[in-house]
């Protein structure tokens, strides 16, 4: 597409905004960590390490990261199991229903998150607390789950969807059994894409505070419900900057990793 001189400036000008709006707020948590000033005024008199050695040497804090991560992995394993089993009945299989699956799939992450919290909060109170089971980790992870396994299963039917089927065909026609044809044909092409959407399905569950909010017990404490309690408290507020640019650092790795490695499925697809 050709586009003329002033089409592209008003292109670039309008790119520039939007990408300003995103980053530098997230710049300016960044050096907010940084400011020797416990009111985080502006502009910082300095630069210092100093709030950074007291977050690492908060428990709860750390406490909270531990939270987070455990509620990620758990919530991450789901989501592959449960997304590339489902990817793989829609787009391998013809049967009643499939579009309808498909939908109510994609469904929980295009809710607002409070519509999620609320519904799952209730279906906890309601059919695990007559057995014994409150809200706590378990919760916390089934939650984060629902809305995961869409990040897997969108990405697992995508390379399915590129993926010839003259290549199983052919090793089961040198007398490759179904599970060999899996492990030796099948995983290697759709591998990238599973790290991929675990990846983002982990980065989502890390950052996540509204579902959570509903589904975790009072003794559960991840690192964003624990940044939102402690941003009204004055005297937290250094730490609190620390540990939010360490939270978009940490983002920023798993997403990174996630676009390379679906831009490499898309290129060998293609080859």
């Amino acid at each position: 597409m050709n586009l003329s001189r002033p089409a592209r400036i008003i292109l670039r000008v309008t790119a520039g905004l939007g990408f300003a709006v995103i980053y530098i707020p997230l710049l300016l948590v960044l050096v907010n960590s940084l400011n020797p000033d416990r009111s985080s005024g502006w502009p910082p008199p300095g630069l210092t390490f100093h709030w950074w050695t007291v977050a690492w040497e908060s428990t709860g804090a750390r406490d909270a990261v531990w939270t987070s991560v455990k509620a990620g992995l758990g919530a991450t394993a789901i989501a592959l199991v449960l997304g590339t089993l489902i990817a793989f009945a829609v787009q391998r299989y013809k049967f009643f229903g499939r579009e309808t699956i498909s939908f109510l799939v994609v469904l929980p992450i295009a809710l607002p998150g409070i519509v999620t919290g609320v519904a799952l909060n209730t279906a906890f109170r309601t059919v695990l607390e007559p057995l014994g089971v409150g809200l706590g980790m378990f919760t916390v992870v089934v939650g984060h789950a629902t809305f995961c396994i869409v990040v897997v299963f969108n990405n697992v039917i995508a390379r399915l969807r590129r993926m010839p089927g003259s290549y199983e065909e052919a090793a089961m026609d040198l007398g490759a059994h179904s599970f060999r044809t899996f492990v030796d044909i099948t995983f290697p092409l759709v591998r990238s894409a599973l790290v991929a959407g675990g990846l983002l399905a982990f980065a989502l569950s890390f950052d996540e505070i509204v579902v959570t909010t509903f589904t975790a017990g009072p003794g559960v404490q991840t690192l964003p419900v624990w940044i939102f309690s402690n941003m009204a408290r004055p005297q937290q507020a250094p730490v609190v900057n620390v540990v939010a640019a360490v939270l978009v650092l940490l983002s920023v790795i798993p997403i990174y990793l996630a676009q390379r490695l679906s831009s490499d499925t898309a290129a060998g697809s293609r080859v």
